[in-house]
């Protein structure tokens, strides 16, 4: 089969699949396929999150809780307040906002779900050492969600199965019987290297830059931003892969950029009382 029929063939399984699919991020209007219904995610994010907040052990310290608390509901009205301003949809109107704190210092993470479940670990407290540094952290987490980044991730796994699949019925099976005989699974591997990880890093960034939106709009000291990432390049230092095979940005280019944002988004997105 020569190239062009084969690229057609393949464009033409991904355009069923892209139908209706092609949406725009909030603010930074970057285009984005979404294959999986929201509010699927939404519930499975439901069901993990108590399974968590089971599992792990939750941490005694109301008081650091409660400032977890309170800069998040900051951040709901904040939000919410600006696209209402604009004239825009708000993305976070079918969010469960909830906020945990895990007690476990070895972890320096947190995270959101979809649909606006929060979590911090005890171990990030270290990270972020103030409010506008919990500010920093909790805004960068709650753009994933704001921006639907797991309805991307997992609507752009759909699309790369499917590529997958095409690809090995037109070389005639090809593709498996080298995965068989290597142990190696040659698409999957390409895949992540070629559009995977660099799709990922794209979110990181947006996430970056819609973060510190979030955090200035709640009236936070987002300069302390980079130096909430420079604490955190301390504590991995020679810990990280090449920036090409990870998810993330390597720190020198993330705080170079956050670096280059902090003035221009504190003069357009000031403060909403």
């Amino acid at each position: 089969m020569n190239r062009r029929k084969f690229l057609h063939l393949l464009s033409c399984g991904c355009l069923t699949l892209g139908v209706h699919s092609c949406t725009t991020a909030p603010i930074t209007e970057r285009k984005q396929l979404k294959l999986i219904p929201e509010h699927k995610l939404n519930a499975q994010a439901r069901q993990i999150y108590e399974e968590i907040k089971k599992k792990e052990k939750m941490s005694e310290d109301e008081d650091t809780l409660n400032q977890i608390k309170d800069i998040g509901k900051k951040m709901e009205d904040s939000i919410s307040n600006y696209f209402m301003r604009e004239n825009l949809v708000d993305p976070t109107l079918n969010f469960d906002w909830e906020y945990i704190l895990i007690e476990n210092k070895k972890v320096k993470n947190a995270w959101c779900m979809p649909g606006g479940k929060i979590a911090v670990y005890t171990g990030m407290l270290e990270i972020t050492k103030n409010i506008n540094g919990l500010a920093a952290v909790l805004g960068h987490e709650i753009a994933h969600a704001v921006a639907k980044h797991s309805v991307e991730r997992a609507s752009r796994n759909v699309a790369i199965n499917v590529v997958t699949q095409v690809t090995d019925a037109l070389s005639g099976g090809k593709l498996s019987t080298i995965n068989r005989t290597t142990g190696i699974n040659t698409v999957g591997l390409l895949t992540k290297m070629g559009i995977v990880n660099p799709f990922n890093r794209k979110q990181e960034s947006e996430a970056d830059y819609l973060g510190l939106i979030f955090a200035s709009l709640s009236g936070f000291d987002i300069r302390e931003t980079i130096n909430v990432w420079e604490r955190m390049s301390e504590t991995n230092k020679g810990k990280r892969p090449p920036e090409f095979m990870s998810t993330h940005p390597s720190p020198e280019n993330r705080k170079k950029k956050i670096k280059s944002w902090v003035a221009e988004i504190t003069l357009k997105y000031p403060p909403i009382s």
